[in-house]
Formats: C-alpha cells, structure tokens, sequence
C-alpha cells in the first residue's frame, strides 16, 4: 500500500498551490484521509482532513485559505492552498485510515511528504 503525494513546490507570499495524494495497493476502502504538516523544527500538525462522506475539518491557521477534497473512484486526495503565507512553508503529508481485504483496519497511514515553499 502507498500514498503518494505530488504538487509542492516554490511559491510567492499570496499564491496558490494544489497537493494531491493517490493511494494504491492492496486496499478495500478508505475511511478518512487527511493532510498534516511538518515545519523545520516544529511538530506535525493537522492541516485538514475528510471524511468517506464528505465531512470536513480544518485547522484554524488555514480556514478560509485551504480546501480539502476527495475523488473516491480514484482513491486521491487534494489540498488546494490559496493566499499561501511565508508561515505555511513546511512538507506536507497525506494520511489515511483504510481497510484492508482481510478487515483489518489501518489508521494513520502515511505518505511521503512534498516540500512546500512559500517565498518572494
């Protein structure tokens, strides 16, 4: 099973980017999928996540900018990032919580990250 995230990259302060994160592999269903957030000598935060329905949660230092969505006939999640501020600069990760073909739940499965760089 992989998570793999694309889409980051070099952007000026007031710009957009847009992540996005394709699972593949061995998996029955996804429950949740997320993005975190991990800035040089800083823990991991959430930035937001996604339930299999639709629901939606995010942190507070990016309501308003970000938008979290889910294609689930192609397993894939997105981050689309708006207004980007220096202060959003960090590698950013997609998790999952997923189910395999035996039953087995997984939860907080991770990808590898994608560097975003909000700079002038």
């Amino acid at each position: 099973v992989q998570l793999q995230a694309s889409g980051g990259g070099l952007v000026q302060p007031g710009g957009s980017l847009r992540l996005s994160c394709v699972a593949s592999g061995s998996i029955f269903a996804i429950n949740a999928m997320g993005w975190y957030r991990q800035a040089a000598e800083k823990q991991r935060e959430l930035v937001a996540e996604i339930t299999s329905s639709g629901s939606t949660n995010y942190a507070d230092s990016v309501k308003g900018r970000f938008t979290i969505s889910r294609d689930n006939a192609k397993d894939t999640v997105y981050l689309q990032m708006n207004s980007l501020k220096p202060e959003d600069s960090a590698d950013y990760y997609c998790s999952m919580d997923y189910i395999d073909y035996s039953g087995y739940t997984y939860r907080n499965f991770w990808g590898q990250g994608t560097q975003v760089t909000v700079s002038s």
